[in-house]
């Protein structure tokens, strides 16, 4: 199932699902109270909801609580995670992000995976406009997915993380990349080089939904980036080096996760303008948009917006 969250034509923020590829279902609505009313609330209980949304019939156009896709304006899955965390997977974009810097992969890159914490308050959801931060003139995107936590746990081994995986979106960690040059010398890592925007959507989808695409512990997923209409990024999750599950382990070590945390993959071999290259691309601008596709996940759009200030 794809589940999302949208506004009607009058502003309401509601949840759901969709039905097909046109009909969007209120599931507070439909259900007459019973489902709540955001996604949140679902992913905190979804053991108990997902009987009931599975034994409802097919909805027609004209019932109480459907919409049109047409209709309906999508906001990011979750709008405000509990967490994001964004590891740093990807073998492929580690090697290549370090060489453009002058520098080797660190041996304790291949010891665990790592992460760090973004601004879980600054969620955007498909076609908002991203505000260049105040200072930047290297805007970037970075292609990645994430795995969203449905069940409360610590210290989960790998071998039974899938258990704690709701489903997964696609995620854009947006990048102030001259920000981030600065900022990271300290030796703390990112932070107002990435606190400004994530983006999250269009849809939440379960991980039953993905099981055709899966081999072994990881997903064959193709994943791309364009940038004006422009494809000029490629990769494929089956090469991330660094399982979900394994990131799940590390994540929960010592800490308890809870539904509606966000975990991202890291950026996915050329997926970002820093790897590639600004002869391959320059840096975003204002008024460019950007288009993030996997493939069972959709498509996820965004706009570059004037300076802040």
């Amino acid at each position: 199932m794809k589940f999302v969250t949208f506004q009607t034509g009058s502003g309401r923020q509601a949840a759901g699902w969709l039905q097909g590829d046109d009909l969007v279902i209120d599931m507070h609505a439909v259900s007459h109270g019973f489902l709540p009313k955001s996604i949140q609330e679902f992913l905190a209980e979804h053991d108990r909801y997902l009987p009931s949304i599975h034994a409802m019939n097919p909805f027609k156009e004209e019932e109480q609580g459907v919409y049109r896709l047409s209709e309906v304006k999508l906001s990011a899955p979750i709008p405000r995670p509990v967490s994001i965390r964004d590891f740093y997977a990807f073998e492929d974009h580690v090697k290549t992000a370090r060489r453009k810097r002058g520098l080797d992969v660190i041996p304790e890159w291949y010891q665990f995976p790592v992460f760090y914490f973004t601004n879980h308050l600054a969620v955007k959801g498909p076609d908002e406009w991203i505000e260049v931060p105040p200072g930047c003139e290297a805007l970037d995107y970075e292609l990645e997915i994430a795995c969203v936590i449905g069940k409360e746990g610590s210290d989960i081994p790998a071998s039974e993380a899938d258990a704690y995986i709701f489903g997964y979106c696609i995620m854009n960690d947006w990048s102030a990349r001259d920000l981030q040059r600065e900022e990271m010398k300290v030796g703390l890592g990112p932070a107002k080089g990435k606190d400004f925007a994530t983006s999250l959507g269009p849809y939440l989808v379960s991980k039953q939904e993905l099981q055709p695409h899966k081999t072994g512990d990881r997903y064959d997923l193709t994943m791309k980036a364009a940038v004006n209409g422009k494809v000029i990024s490629k990769g494929n999750l089956k090469d991330i080096y660094y399982s979900f599950a394994q990131m799940v382990e590390r994540a929960s070590a010592g800490v308890t996760l809870y539904p509606g945390e966000v975990i991202g993959s890291g950026t996915v071999g050329t997926g970002c303008i820093l790897e590639l290259g600004e002869e391959v691309h320059r840096y975003l601008r204002p008024g460019d948009e950007v288009e993030l596709t996997i493939e069972g996940l959709g498509s996820l759009k965004n706009k570059i917006a004037a300076k802040s200030r």
